[in-house]
């Protein structure tokens, strides 16, 4: 049975009447599959009859199961607001009390002598063990304490190990368990198992059916974790086989035009680079380069993402990278996400690339028509050996003569489509796309699964890290005194707040408003710009030019300067409402500062009415300035859908696998996919009918979602 025929509406189910129908579609189960893939949250182990004597030994709330005798009624409270309370023993004659809160009704079914099945948690309390949170289930007139343990292992709710779903209000735990019932019992078997039956033996893993049943009713704590492993690797696999399949077809492709072993001269051009840097590349950078060469020397097009922290020297090996471009005859495109950033790093490249013989443009939105035409033409004729620019270099009408290295800065940023054009310019062009955002290796492992990653975790000599202060909404005074007596040093500061303008839904500062304030009350002394995403481009560039020249001291921004033009002078950022901002984005904006001689800070002011999540960030950005423990820490809070920078359409709808914990899971599924293709490339044919069946009954895990 394939995924379509799971699609069939849940009325289709015994029990699912209209008004069920619309409560199960608020939550978001509209199919059967839908349904089945509703996975428990937590179990109730009913099987074991354990009597009242666990909970008298411990001094938290224990969950009971056992059989007991009704001994009598009692009422507490004044009338008519009297409550009920159940007196029970269970087979060894310890005794403890149901107390009936709102349920007094049930005097007429817990009548003395009679015998019942209970799961509820108790404690002590009042010198009795009680439990108002009970279940029970009435045994026949005729039951004994020798006949209960049979009795029990009839019954629907008791005897057994039940699954306690995640329900939104108006479903109880009783209807939905008897939905799955009804799925499991119609639909279950009939479902085919999407692994390859040589992966499932290899790693002892349930077939579809049996992981369906056993995640939902286990007959034991061990099926139930054999289905939970059986299923997560599925889910893990379905995409790293995507993954895999990427890059099994990037493998597949010859390059028009290799390095042939670097360029005649290369090496010399490159000596006259590192010689004028004045310093010596780091290890980690000598490490990354040495892999970007490896894979531009190869006949199969480099897919490799370089990370590292804000200041570890990405941009000067990339540089290096698009200078053996250069020498072999080839074309290097740089884009980055902002005009801003594409004119930092054309400077850059004119200053260090420009001397040894390398042509160098700027292409952005703002170039004018004329100049552009200009530029376009010299860049079809082989004129400009390295293109510096924003999303207008993958315009329609941009043409390369040779592009051979794509360089792709902040890759987070862009959006697939955006990504594809510019790669589609050449297909079989090296591809080189760069993070300043550290990623966790579980993700990695998923969302950049098909490339390769070199990462750069050593700072350049000399680099302090910035100190970092946590302040409270209200002794912002302390933080202005400080920030203006680095001001009279000579210093500069960016101010970040996470709203442009004011808003009625919400009390939170905002860098319009606190522009005039910091202007008018507190730098009045000193000139202060206005910075966000709606200022035009060319003002955006006179303000950041006047800033990085001087003569602008302080900038009020919201997070656009996140990623922005080095301004060495700049020693503090604070950043207003810091709980609103993610760890990632925490990271990046005190990134901005301490990238020049001087001792540099990082202000961190918080509400005093902080989340428990908005603490822990905080707690993360005082103790450590490693960008990778950062984002390992944002991965645990945040969760991996919600990563700065990472979250796009369709990403990573996993329903049961977890990141957090199933990394291990998450390689064994790796290897499993890659062997596959691997051993039968077959597997990638669009008419095979095993590919058809491994993405039919699993998420939607496309080739856009890994691009």
């Amino acid at each position: 049975m394939y995924q379509g025929e799971l699609k069939q509406p849940v009325t289709r189910l015994q029990g699912i009447g209209p008004k069920t129908s619309k409560i199960l579609s608020a939550a978001g189960i509209l199919t059967i599959n839908d349904l089945l893939k509703h996975y428990p949250r937590a179990y109730e182990d009913r099987q074991n009859i354990t009597g009242f004597k666990p909970a008298l030994r411990s001094a938290e709330p224990e969950m009971i199961n056992t059989t007991a005798v009704v001994v009598s009624h009692e009422y507490f409270g004044r009338p008519p607001n009297q409550t009920l309370k159940v007196l029970l023993e269970d087979e060894s004659g310890l005794s403890a009390a149901l107390v009936c809160f709102g349920r007094n009704f049930l005097a007429e079914k817990l009548v003395p002598g009679r015998m019942l099945l209970i799961y509820g948690s108790f404690q002590n309390r009042y010198n009795e063990l009680q439990s108002s949170s009970f279940e029970f289930e009435l045994l026949p007139p005729e039951a004994t304490f020798d006949t209960a343990a049979e009795i029990q292992s009839g019954s629907d709710e008791f005897g057994r190990i039940l699954p306690v779903y995640p329900l939104t209000g108006g479903l109880s735990q009783k209807i939905f368990r008897k939905a799955i019932d009804h799925a499991l019992k119609e639909w279950a078997a009939n479902i085919e198992t999407e692994l390859p039956e040589s992966i499932r033996k290899l790693h002892g893993l349930y077939s579809k059916p049996e992981s369906l049943i056993n995640i939902h009713f286990p007959g034991s704590e061990e099926q139930q974790k054999q289905a939970e492993r059986s299923l997560k690797f599925e889910e893990l696999f379905h995409f790293q086989f995507t993954a895999a399949r990427r890059a099994w077809k990037r493998k597949s492709v010859h390059k028009h035009q290799r390095l042939s072993v670097l360029p005649a001269g290369f090496d010399d051009l490159e000596q006259r680079l590192l010689k004028g840097l004045g310093f010596e590349l780091t290890g980690a950078q000598k490490k990354a380069l040495n892999e970007i060469k490896s894979d531009m020397n190869s006949d199969r097009p480099m897919s490799r993402m370089l990370q590292g922290d804000v200041g570890s020297g990405k941009t000067l090996v990339a540089f290096i990278a698009a200078l053996a471009a250069a020498a072999a005859g080839g074309q290097a495109a740089f884009m980055a996400p902002t005009e801003l950033l594409a004119k930092q790093h054309a400077d850059n490249a004119y200053r260090l690339l420009e001397p040894l013989g390398i042509r160098i443009a700027l292409l952005t939105g703002s170039v004018k028509a004329s100049q552009r035409t200009h530029l376009l033409a010299a860049l079809a004729a082989g004129e400009i050996d390295l293109v510096i620019g924003t999303h207008a270099l993958f315009g329609g009408n941009v043409g390369f003569r040779n592009l051979n290295l794509i360089i792709i800065d902040e890759q987070h940023r862009f959006g697939v489509m955006q990504r594809l054009a510019l790669t589609g310019k050449n297909s079989t062009a090296d591809l080189l796309l760069m993070t300043a955002t550290p990623i966790p290796r579980t993700l990695a492992m998923t969302v950049f699964g098909d490339l390769d990653i070199s990462t750069i975790d050593e700072m350049p000599p000399g680099r302090t890290p910035v100190e970092t202060h946590l302040a409270a909404i209200g002794n912002e005074q302390k933080v202005y005194d400080f920030v203006r007596n680095e001001l009279h040093k000579g210093r500069q500061a960016y101010f970040v707040y996470p709203l442009i303008s004011s808003s009625d839904k919400t009390a939170l500062k905002d860098a319009g408003t606190m522009f005039e304030t910091l202007q008018k009350e507190h730098f009045r002394d000193f000139s202060v710009g206005l910075l966000h995403s709606k200022v035009d481009e060319n003002t955006k560039k006179e303000i950041m030019d006047r800033f990085r020249d001087g003569s602008i001291q302080v900038i009020a921004a919201t997070s656009v300067v996140e990623v922005g033009v080095d301004v060495p002078n700049a020693t503090c950022m604070i950043i207003e409402h810091a709980e609103r901002f993610g760890l990632s984005a925490l990271h990046q904006l005190r990134g901005r500062v301490g990238r020049g001689m001087h001792k540099s800070y990082a202000f961190l002011v918080f509400s005093p009415e902080l989340t428990e999540t908005g603490t822990a960030r905080l707690k993360i950005m005082k103790q450590s300035s490693d960008g990778f423990f950062i984002a390992e820490e944002d991965l645990k809070i945040r969760g991996p859908g919600n990563l700065s920078g990472y979250e796009q359409s369709g990403f990573l709808p996993f329903t049961i696998a977890d990141l957090n914990t199933d990394f291990d899971l998450l390689k064994d599924a790796r290897k499993a996919a890659s062997d596959l293709i691997e051993k039968d490339p077959g597997l990638l044919a669009p008419e095979n009918n095993c590919l058809r069946r491994l993405f039919e009954v699993c998420p939607p895990f496309t080739d856009e979602v890994l691009v």
